[in-house]
């Protein structure tokens, strides 16, 4: 069954929560599993990609906007509406509402900011996924 974590952070901006989603994506990266980060739309997407180049200097995560050519693809997938190819384990859903294909994925980690939008839709989706028998666990970052 898939694993889902929500990281709560005690910050209340979204900048903070995107921050807080490339070191996460960096993380998951470097334990060699392949991400697909599902994002609300287009000009989120490559708002996160732009973030990813710049978030640390030290930093480097292999990433491609879902669409764009990739030879070999690319560990780190962005997109918004279809589901990424198969064969990645790891969802990092920064999407206000769960995508129905969320259980294909060996884990799912959803992020949850002070941002009172955040919080209203990451607690529906704790909600749903409980309701759907997943066990979930939070994770609470102190920045």
């Amino acid at each position: 069954m898939t694993r889902i974590d929500f990281y709560v952070l005690s910050a209340t901006t979204l900048e903070a929560r995107f921050d807080f989603a490339c070191r996460l994506a960096e993380t998951i990266y470097r334990k060699g599993y392949r991400l697909h980060v599902h994002l609300e739309d287009d000009a989120m997407a490559r708002e996160f990609d732009e973030r990813l180049w710049v978030f640390r200097q030290d930093a480097f995560v292999p990433h491609v906007l879902m669409g764009e050519q990739s030879l070999p693809p690319a560990p780190v997938t962005l997109g918004w509406e279809a589901p990424p190819e198969p064969g990645i384990e790891a969802l990092l859903n920064l999407n206000a509402a769960i995508p129905s294909w969320f259980s294909r994925f060996e884990r799912v980690a959803e992020i949850i900011n002070q941002h009172q939008e955040v919080l209203s839709a990451k607690r529906e989706c704790w909600q749903t996924y409980k309701s759907r028998g997943y066990e979930v666990k939070a994770h609470h970052i102190n920045s």
